[in-house]
């Protein structure tokens, strides 16, 4: 029988003295989590500081309750090799207020062409994914496939075959070739945002398979429909916000743990970049500060999931499956009411479709390898 914590009473427990202040422990208005872990988080930096930094970032990792996030590769230099990555990880040195794992890119400069430095790389990075883009072909994938396998590492997929982009096909057949691939090769293989309901089918009959398969959702995608989009930059992404239909198969296999986890896809841009209506901005919305609450708010709140859910999706789930080591917390008032208001955000990126929504649960402090920000 799964086994369910009250994470309303974690501030009481003798556990976690040393790691929050006294009075944040003792506090009864306040509940403890472990830290959230956010395995799909664009930092931009190195090369395109001007959207965010890995200071900014994790700045805005630590108010939204995350202790750990993963970075994704589209990035200059693109980390494809050890020297490649050594830039980014000099900086995360330096300025990271948070844990950073970064991710690989599983071809060269994410052009799809010749794999990465897979055998150098493999022992610095949490896993490959060349986010942003579907690998197109099907030899490369295997290929890439055959050498994570070699060294017990993890695929992150990005699926989407390009000439049927946005529409939900394009996610979906690609899906599809890659759980073919893996169900030959063996591979780790974890699907990114996941946003359709065939993506929903092929993943759960990939586990019901015994395939070493996992997927992620995205906030956006469990609260809002293709009826709620507005001519704005704010609700550009990729995949795109889809249907009804899909909204309801997602909330149904956070449910039933098809989906291990919520993954923000934090994307800040510009505000230059995002302000050109939908069809002429670029695709992201920003996601760190506003996750938990929103989730608290618009699902367990209202009673479709559990308390102790979310933070398996959020907390639990991701350290089980990129075999995160991180012993973060954050505290959170649960009951506190509050209106979004990106232009606070600790990210440099602004744009969301979260403004001006009412939430509950504001975050009061997290931990980071003993240290607290408040």
């Amino acid at each position: 029988m799964e086994q369910h914590t009250n994470y309303n009473s974690l501030h009481k427990d003798e556990l976690y003295k040393g790691r929050l202040p006294q009075d944040i422990i003792s506090n009864p208005n306040y509940s403890i989590f472990p830290g959230f872990i956010d395995v799909h988080v664009h930092l931009r930096e190195p090369g395109f500081s001007y959207k965010e930094t890995i200071a900014t970032g994790t700045r805005a990792a630590l108010a939204g309750g995350y202790s750990g996030v993963a970075s994704m590769p589209n990035l200059n230099p693109v980390p494809d090799s050890i020297d490649n990555l050594n830039v980014q990880l000099d900086i995360i040195k330096k300025d990271a207020l948070t844990q950073v794992y970064p991710f690989a890119s599983i071809t060269k400069g994410q052009k799809g062409l010749e794999l990465s430095d897979v055998g150098g790389l493999h022992n610095m990075v949490i896993g490959f994914s060349d986010d942003g883009r579907g690998v197109q072909s099907y030899d490369i994938m295997e290929k890439a496939m055959k050498e994570v396998k070699k060294y017990d590492s993890i695929i992150a997929a990005h699926c989407e075959v390009d000439s049927l982009a946005p529409t939900p096909e394009s996610e979906y057949l690609q899906l599809e070739r890659d759980l073919k691939l893996v169900k030959t090769v063996n591979v780790r293989y974890h699907m990114c945002h996941c946003s359709t309901k065939e993506s929903v089918n092929l993943i759960r009959q990939a586990k019901a398979a015994g395939l070493p398969v996992t997927c992620e959702t995205a906030p956006h995608y469990l609260i809002f429909t293709d009826k709620d989009v507005k001519d704005s930059g704010n609700y550009k992404m990729n995949p795109p916000i889809r249907s009804r239909a899909d909204q309801e198969a997602l909330l149904e296999a956070i449910c039933d743990g098809t989906i291990d986890m919520i993954a923000t896809d934090h994307a800040p841009h510009s505000k230059e970049e995002k302000s050109k209506g939908f069809a002429g901005s670029l695709n992201g919305i920003v996601g760190l500060e506003t996750a938990f609450p929103l989730l608290y708010t618009h699902l367990v709140k209202t009673q479709v999931i559990s308390l102790d859910k979310l933070i398996q999706l959020m907390s639990i789930n991701p350290r089980k499956v990129f075999r995160i080591d991180n012993n973060g917390l954050c505290a959170f008032d649960l009951n506190q009411k509050y209106t979004v208001n990106p232009d606070s955000f600790m990210s440099m990126g602004r744009s969301c479709p979260y403004g001006g929504m009412e939430v509950y649960g504001k975050n009061i402090a997290t931990s980071v390898k003993g240290v607290t920000n408040e």
